[in-house]
């Protein structure tokens, strides 16, 4: 299960932005399929290469309200959670954040891996 709080200076790191990702992977724009196709793909490359972390752009979710008032994500944002959580390297992700503004803000995702064993 990914940590809800990582150690002080991974989060002053992420609080300030100061985070240059070992990979980056655009899910944009993709069917769904396909974008959880890639994000495996991604995240078995990235450990091949000792990445520790990757940035996840989902694209920034519409600005659409539901009719009960509550707000609508992209399809691909409200499904990474779970791909996430479930997927083959769920034992390898140490964290999952959103990514700060320089990096896309609530259109990207830290997805921080753990160190190899």
């Amino acid at each position: 299960m990914p940590a809800v709080v990582l150690d002080s200076g991974w989060e002053r790191r992420i609080r300030a932005g100061n985070l240059i990702p070992d990979m980056t992977i655009d899910l944009h724009g993709h069917s769904l399929s396909s974008a959880h196709a890639r994000l495996g793909q991604a995240i078995a490359l990235g450990l091949a290469q000792g990445a520790r972390l990757l940035l996840v752009i989902t694209g920034k979710p519409p600005r659409i309200t539901a009719l009960d008032g509550s707000s609508q994500r992209g399809a691909i944002r409200r499904e990474i959670g779970h791909w996430l959580e479930t997927g083959a390297y769920s034992d390898r992700i140490a964290s999952v954040r959103v990514a700060h503004p320089r990096h896309g803000g609530d259109g990207a995702l830290y997805v921080i891996l753990r160190r190899s064993r």
